[in-house]
């Protein structure tokens, strides 16, 4: 917290200051404390949290903000579609909000790459979209498209979801581009004076909260949310693209796990997202964005 009382009286008035971290970190809570230390706002750099009904398995945790506002919560339905392109604009938008009005903003989250494309222009979204090939490769298996993309050139800097089908799609769609065009050319960062912080608990400290928090959200209820999802019309493929808990979830109402299964496979997954999130991070350093660790 040193750091963080420091920065607020170096900071000029349109400074983002970024709290991030893995899963299971605090990043919410510290957020909350520095947002009423410097008069804030909390803008949420979270790609599960900006759809409704998504509330255990998100850990969307609202009492925990009390009075202190947050946007890019709770803004779309289950079954909408929501990407970095959206959040960019529906950043920017709660961004000068917040500036306007006199208040500091802070981005708090652990979706790396939503934060990144604030930070450095991410020249490969700048691809065109191809509907026919999209619903070309809709009819491939994850198993072929990884087979697939495994067959073309992929650049050094090109990061691929491996674990999302909708996102092999995209990545084989660019690769597919990238074969017969130059990279497009990178534009200027929307966000170029910002201050960040990354929590970065120890392992074993990590792993414990996990455990934690899972079993905390079993008790509150995270199989009757996702049963209630799939009521009300949303699919196992869907359920994948909300995350880990919405995943396993599905898959255990759908008899493809037991419960023991389910609970020891969702925990071992999501030990290894956080691992995958903390991989991020260390590149995100290496592609030039300062963070400062605060280790625990």
């Amino acid at each position: 917290m040193q750091k963080i009382d420091q920065a607020k009286d170096f900071l000029s008035p349109d400074f983002l200051v970024i709290l991030l971290g893995p899963t299971a970190s605090g990043k919410t809570k510290l957020a909350v404390k520095l947002a009423r230390k410097i008069d804030g706002e909390i803008i949420s750099a979270d790609s599960r949290q900006v759809y409704r009904s998504l509330d255990i398995g998100t850990g969307k945790d609202l009492k925990e903000y009390e009075e202190v506002p947050y946007h890019l919560i709770d803004i779309i339905p289950p079954s909408g579609e929501y990407e970095v392109k959206q959040f960019k604009k529906d950043f920017e938008r709660a961004y000068r909000d917040i500036l306007s009005r006199g208040k500091r903003p802070i981005l708090c989250g652990g979706t790396g790459s939503y934060i990144l494309s604030l930070l450095k222009e991410q020249v490969y979204s700048a691809v065109p979209k191809d509907v026919d090939f999209q619903l070309e490769m809709e009819g491939l298996s994850k198993s072929e498209l990884i087979e697939k993309i495994k067959d073309m050139e992929i650049p050094e800097d090109f990061q691929i979801d491996w674990d999302s089908k909708k996102r092999l799609i995209r990545a084989l769609e660019i690769l597919n581009y990238l074969k017969e065009n130059d990279v497009p050319e990178a534009k200027e960062p929307l966000v170029k004076e910002y201050i960040a912080f990354g929590l970065n608990p120890s392992l074993e400290l990590r792993r414990s909260r996990i455990d934690k928090r899972l079993d905390s959200r079993l008790r509150e209820g995270l199989i009757p949310e996702v049963e209630k999802l799939m009521e009300e019309g949303i699919g196992l493929e869907k359920l994948d693209w909300f995350g880990l808990e919405y995943k396993y979830a599905g898959r255990y109402l759908n008899g493809e796990l037991d419960y023991g299964q389910f609970v020891e496979k969702l925990k071992t997954e999501i030990h290894r997202f956080a691992k995958r999130q903390m991989t991020f991070f260390r590149k995100m350093e290496k592609d030039g964005v300062e963070i400062n660790w605060i280790a625990f």
